[in-house]
């Protein structure tokens, strides 16, 4: 099969990616054979090429917003059946035994595996996963819709409800929410945060297409990443991997308010006064997802429904989609396509 496979990071304009032929997995017990039609990509995948994340695997296929079908059943596997389609997030497996796993924290497992860091993933035209770990798509988003929500999509929903909006006694209806950097994650979000009543402020420093498309999907402000919305924020999201946006998010928020840091990894976050965060204002950072996340995502999902903003590319060309990710030149989200028949509709 041709895969993309990352054998020493470097920086993406240094075309670190080799499309190459490697042979064909085979789904061990538990496990499924997908034929991969199309992959996501996110910032994570960025950060595994260019190696901001250490090194797990001597070698990998990255990727890890899959969606594809069933081409074969390990043995055991008795839940699916060939010609599902499925999709796989970045969640790969869980120990299931750790004090983490036992308490409903699986995200949080002390022996996780994670797909296109420590696991292969769906740069490729075949991936395996562990059955227990892939999700049965809504019918409703095709193939390349489909892709972002596996990762931006369930992230932006837990970054979400670790934001405590949930608690308000008036709940989502009129709250403000901040959203700080405007790909992926940050134009699924918005969808989610409006479907349940919420004013949402983006900050972003894309004028062309990242504050265009906020502007599109009903932001009540748009305005640069450094810029002060022009009310006190009930919560706020950074999905931009830039620490220096921490106090300028702090310096946004009301009283009481819930800092959500988005991602995996995040460049230094400056010194800033204890008076940013005085009266009772929290930071907290989102680690990876539970299954539960991605089940309840992909249902809110397809009742609102979330609409996905897609840029597609060929497989073979995922060190250029990568680089056009990293210069914030793609509107919404970027797909890479990896089965034959697969088709950008």
């Amino acid at each position: 099969m041709k895969a993309c496979t990352l054998t020493n990071p470097a920086p993406i304009d240094a075309r670190p990616l080799a499309y190459v032929d490697v042979p064909t997995p085979s789904p061990a017990p538990g496990e499924v054979l997908i034929a991969v039609r199309a992959c996501g990509m996110c910032r994570t995948d960025l950060h595994v090429v260019e190696g901001d994340l250490p090194v797990r695997r001597a070698q990998i296929i990255p990727g890890h917003q899959i969606v594809g079908r069933v081409a074969a059943l390990g043995a055991g596997v008795t839940d699916l059946r060939v010609g599902n389609r499925v999709g796989v997030a970045w969640l790969h497996r869980t120990c299931g035994v750790c004090r983490f796993c036992r308490t409903a924290r699986e995200n949080l497992c002390d022996r996780a595996e994670f797909t296109g860091w420590t696991a292969h993933g769906g740069y490729a035209e075949y991936a395996v996963a562990p059955a227990r770990f892939v999700y049965q798509l809504p019918a409703g988003f095709d193939d390349l819709q489909a892709a972002p929500l596996l990762c931006a999509g369930i992230i932006g929903y837990r970054a979400l409800r670790l934001t405590g909006l949930d608690e308000l006694s008036a709940g989502w209806s009129g709250a403000r929410l901040g959203i700080y950097g405007f790909g992926a994650a940050g134009h699924v979000c918005i969808q989610l945060a409006r479907a349940r009543g919420a004013e949402v402020y983006v900050a972003t420093r894309d004028r062309a297409l990242h504050q265009t498309l906020a502007a599109e999907l009903g932001a009540t402000w748009v305005g640069d990443a450094s810029d002060a919305p022009p009310v006190k924020l009930d919560a706020a999201i950074i999905f931009a991997p830039a620490g220096e946006l921490v106090p300028v998010a702090l310096q946004a928020l009301d009283k009481g308010g819930a800092l959500v840091l988005g991602g995996i990894h995040m460049s230094p976050i400056p010194s800033f006064p204890y008076a940013l965060i005085y009266g009772e204002r929290i930071v907290r950072s989102v680690a990876n997802n539970t299954r539960r996340d991605g089940q309840e995502f992909l249902r809110e999902a397809a009742q609102i429904p979330v609409r996905t903003h897609t840029e597609s590319f060929p497989l073979a060309a995922a060190n250029q989609a990568l680089a056009a990710l990293k210069h914030d030149a793609i509107r919404g989200a970027g797909v890479l396509i990896c089965g034959d028949d697969n088709r950008a509709d």
